[in-house]
């Protein structure tokens, strides 16, 4: 069985996170803060999917300054770089504060390698649906990447949860149907059923399961099995164990496939790897 994690964040300084982050990620993987430098380095995260048997992880980077914190785009690409490919380094930058997203975005792609968008509208304060964005969204389409949205609650101070409401990845998926979109965190809190109903009625519409606790997700998500070709597999480290995940995913009383797909296969073909 294939397991790929979609959604791993890489702290490249411990200053640059906020002490609610850390907050956080102490309570899930307080081994982490005993050996910063063994885990957040290519080596350590390929052994910590070794243990974990994940074949393939999304590195995110991440700008939201004061919100979460930061990691740069360089960071990220050099990390997943040294990795043969197991490590797929996602790109993150705020869009109200950059003149040309779309030229942006093609730099992040062609210079650093970058081989997916990750955008936090709850946290950068804009709604994924502007307009003025649209460009970014046509070169992303060109450029042939997924863009993943956080979705649904959070306990980060400076969060406004009026932009992470999922029905505004409405408007992207009819104007773009062939744009990859996924809900990090499947519209957590708010809106699961809208985050699922997206997925049934768009073709290029996901949803991840980070920071869900996988033993939680048929209540969630009754109809899990039922929709699973449309539902991957992700953490959320630090703030989670990624063993300790998967171990609680196979629990689920659904079927054998179900979980191969969710665990590994459905991202097989969102991320475009050939395993």
């Amino acid at each position: 069985m294939i397991v790929i994690d979609v959604h791993v964040h890489a702290i490249e300084k411990l200053e640059q996170w906020m002490p609610w982050t850390h907050e956080l990620f102490r309570k899930f993987n307080p081994q982490l803060y005993e050996d910063f430098e063994a885990h957040m380095c290519t080596e350590g995260m390929l052994r910590m999917l070794d243990e974990a048997g994940v074949s393939y992880a999304v590195v995110l980077a991440e700008e939201c300054p004061g919100v979460s914190g930061y990691t740069s785009n360089e960071f990220v690409a050099r990390l997943c770089g040294e990795s043969s490919g197991r490590l797929i380094p996602f790109a993150s930058f705020n869009p109200n504060k950059v003149e040309d997203p779309a030229a942006k975005l093609e730099e992040l792609v062609t210079e650093l390698g970058m081989r997916g968008l990750k955008l936090l509208p709850s946290y950068n304060h804009f709604y994924p649906n502007d307009p003025k964005l649209y460009p970014m969204y046509e070169r992303a389409v060109e450029l042939g990447i997924p863009v993943m949205f956080h979705t649904g609650s959070s306990i980060f101070k400076g969060t406004k949860l009026k932009y992470a409401d999922p029905i505004h990845l409405d408007d992207l998926a009819v104007d773009f149907p062939d744009l990859i979109i996924i809900q990090a965190h499947g519209g957590r809190g708010f809106w699961y059923d809208e985050a699922v109903f997206l997925t049934r009625i768009h073709q290029n519409v996901f949803i991840d399961i980070s920071g869900l606790p996988p033993q939680n997700l048929l209540k969630y998500f009754p109809d899990l099995e039922r929709f699973c070709d449309k539902f991957l597999f992700g953490s959320d480290w630090p703030a989670a164990i990624i063993s300790k995940n998967i171990k609680e995913l196979l629990k689920l009383p659904i079927s054998k496939e179900a979980k191969e797909k969710i665990l590994g296969k459905n991202a097989l073909k969102v991320l475009n790897i050939n395993a």
